[in-house]
């Protein structure tokens, strides 16, 4: 694998709305499955939770994958890199902590597409959401533990 898998290429052109939503897409390290303990999950969602809970954001929707996440918000005040970098980052301490791992647990950046002004929320919900099924991990999207929704 390419030291820089084209990460370095997500920055470029990047823009910050206050108030647009995005679709914020990270890959772990060599897109190892770290989450498919969904106790070490629950670490990153603790952290989703936190950015909300602080008025960052507010959460759309997420889901963890084992080796990816995809979440829905809507942008309070900071920009993408000020609020995704410092989830990754604490995400990273406390995995890394909790399973005596070391060393990165994502790849650099991240991906994101801003929501257009009039475009419904509710199809990149369904999209998140369904995740888990299309990847074939669960039957039922009840079965899955690791995503949420704030129309449910």
């Amino acid at each position: 694998m390419p030291a820089r898998p084209n990460s370095h290429r997500l920055r470029t052109g990047r823009h910050s709305e206050s108030g647009r939503a995005y679709l914020i897409t990270a890959v772990t390290h060599y897109r190892q499955p770290i989450f498919s303990d969904w106790q070490v999950g629950r670490l990153l969602v603790a952290q989703l939770r936190q950015a909300h809970d602080s008025g960052l954001v507010d959460s759309l929707a997420w889901v963890v994958m084992p080796d990816h996440f995809h979440w829905l918000m809507q942008l309070h005040g900071e920009s993408l890199g000020n609020v995704v970098g410092p989830v990754k980052a604490r995400c990273t301490h406390v995995v890394n902590k909790s399973t005596g791992r070391q060393g990165p647990l994502w790849q650099p950046g991240f991906h994101d597409r801003a929501v257009r002004d009039g475009e419904e929320l509710l199809p990149f919900a369904r999209y998140i959401v369904a995740n888990p099924l299309r990847a074939g991990l669960v039957e039922k999207i009840g079965d899955y533990p690791l995503w949420d929704a704030c129309w449910l």
